[in-house]
């Protein structure tokens, strides 16, 4: 429908229309071969991720709390999700499983996970819509660039800030995909982007504990998908709400500082591309260890001295690792709980050294308890590197030296970590990644089936069936 639009409202053009006309506009033979790919790739990436977590302590949570409320039953499948929802709530039911195993996937340049966002709202819509697989990778191509410029041009500001870009810039990301598929145009899509901008939430305050964090994609993909809805229903939204005084950038990135101008950035040029491709989702990075990102660098060198120089845990007198400071605040995380360990420096590292791997299986409560394990993470310390702090967010690097107890060090520096877009992957690794997270909750055929068709999703002529068949 059209929006109608007051006087009152902002028309300078600026980054909120510029990502508007770029959403609207947008269709799937505009997207490269590369960036297609791409795309499938991190939907079969997120989408495994979302199937293991659908039974993970935050996701249950979530579902007896909805059960609680009395709200949520409805027709619409959710990826490894028994229980049939309404689209709202399978979608924050969804995002909550994609992220609560710490194994989806990000953009390096905005410290966002544009997955846990995207794909569970673009599930829920396309298969309660019957959208085509052809207009439902195009929603999840759109989203990706919304996740990650938004991100990118608000990081590390919003990160020192308290904010988490997933649970803030999300809502965007979830409402440009529903965008997508609801057909809006320009006018519709920035007016979402009114609406979404009221909705963003989410603070770092989990580094202190607890499960909260593992929501963040599910309430922004959620709130993204409900600013598209409303928008659809005629509710009117102001323009400009990326910029304009009492918009978003000023108040989580410190454009009321006036470091920056946010009016006048290219939004679309912000973070960086692929050699092979313009389009965000094309650049970003999955997720070979269960952990934090920021740790992966460290986790590649101590696993690569390990390989090459035969270092074992019991040769290791201490750690000393530097990395940028969004890196290095994580190494006085501690480890009682899931959530915590796995944003641990000295956790995940010294479980790499002892355990030559960093997988779901190494943070259980027995595993947090291990006391070998414990013992050498006092041995790890990390601090602030100036090369590594120059470069980011162009590249994740850190530099680890290992002293061993007869004197002799190793170092090794790791500037950009495996699972990027410059060290990505295999399809291979990927469907290997997805078979083992989706196997043990669909079975092994139906994992094998739903991979099959995600591999040619643009092909399908209504998605609703693979929602289906990805559901438990």
């Amino acid at each position: 429908m059209d929006m109608p639009v007051p006087d009152t409202r902002l028309t300078t053009k600026g980054p909120t229309r510029t990502l508007a006309e770029f959403v609207a506009a947008l269709t799937l033979d505009q997207v490269d071969d590369f960036a297609r790919h791409a795309a499938r790739r991190h939907t079969i990436d997120t989408l495994g991720a979302m199937i293991a977590g659908a039974t993970q302590d935050a996701t249950q949570s979530v579902e007896k709390a909805f059960a609680a409320a009395g709200i949520g039953v409805g027709t619409v499948p959710m990826a490894g999700v028994k229980q049939r929802y309404d689209a709202l709530s399978a979608t924050y039911v969804g995002g909550t499983a994609g992220h609560g195993l710490e194994l989806d996937d990000g953009y390096r340049a905005g410290s966002v996970h544009p997955g846990g966002v995207v794909v569970p709202a673009a599930l829920a819509l396309g298969a309660q819509r019957h959208s085509d697989g052809k207009r439902f990778l195009t929603a999840i191509v759109a989203g990706y660039e919304a996740a990650c410029r938004i991100s990118a041009a608000s990081h590390p500001r919003a990160r020192w800030r308290g904010f988490h870009n997933t649970g803030t810039a999300g809502v965007f990301a979830a409402g440009s995909a529903a965008s997508v598929l609801l057909g809006h145009d320009a006018d519709q899509v920035e007016n979402m982007i009114g609406t979404a901008a009221s909705y963003a939430a989410g603070l770092f305050t989990f580094l202190a504990g607890g499960d909260v964090k593992r929501t963040h994609p599910g309430h922004a993909a959620r709130e993204g998908l409900l600013a598209a809805l409303l928008t659809e229903s005629g509710l009117l939204a102001p323009r400009g709400a990326l910029e304009f005084k009492d918009g978003y950038f000023n108040a989580y990135a410190g454009g009321d500082t006036g470091a920056v101008d946010y009016s006048a950035i290219d939004l679309l040029a912000a973070g960086d591309n692929h050699p092979k491709s313009r389009f965000a989702v094309a650049n970003c990075y999955m997720k070979p260890y269960a952990s934090c990102r920021h740790i992966h660098a460290m986790v590649d060198a101590v696993l690569d001295m390990a390989a090459a120089d035969g270092l074992t845990a019991d040769q290791v007198k201490s750690v000393e690792i530097g990395s940028y400071r969004v890196a290095a605040a994580h190494g006085g995380v501690g480890w009682s709980e899931m959530t915590t360990a796995q944003m641990s420096i000295p956790f995940v590292v010294a479980t790499a050294l002892h355990r030559g791997r960093v997988t779901l299986a190494d943070f259980g409560e027995a595993e947090r308890a291990d006391t070998a394990i414990i013992g050498l993470a006092g041995r790890i310390a990390t601090d602030v590197d100036a090369e590594c702090e120059e470069i980011y967010p162009r590249k994740r690097g850190a530099k680890v030296a290992v002293t061993r107890a007869d004197g002799s060090v190793l170092r090794r520096t790791v500037m950009e970590p495996y699972g990027s877009a410059s060290k990505p992957l295999t399809d291979g690794a990927v469907a290997e990644k997805f078979l083992g997270l989706a196997a043990p909750r669909l079975g092994q055929a139906r994992a094998e089936e739903a991979l099959a068709l995600l591999w040619r999703v643009d092909e399908l002529d209504d998605i609703a069936p693979l929602a289906e068949l990805l559901a438990a």
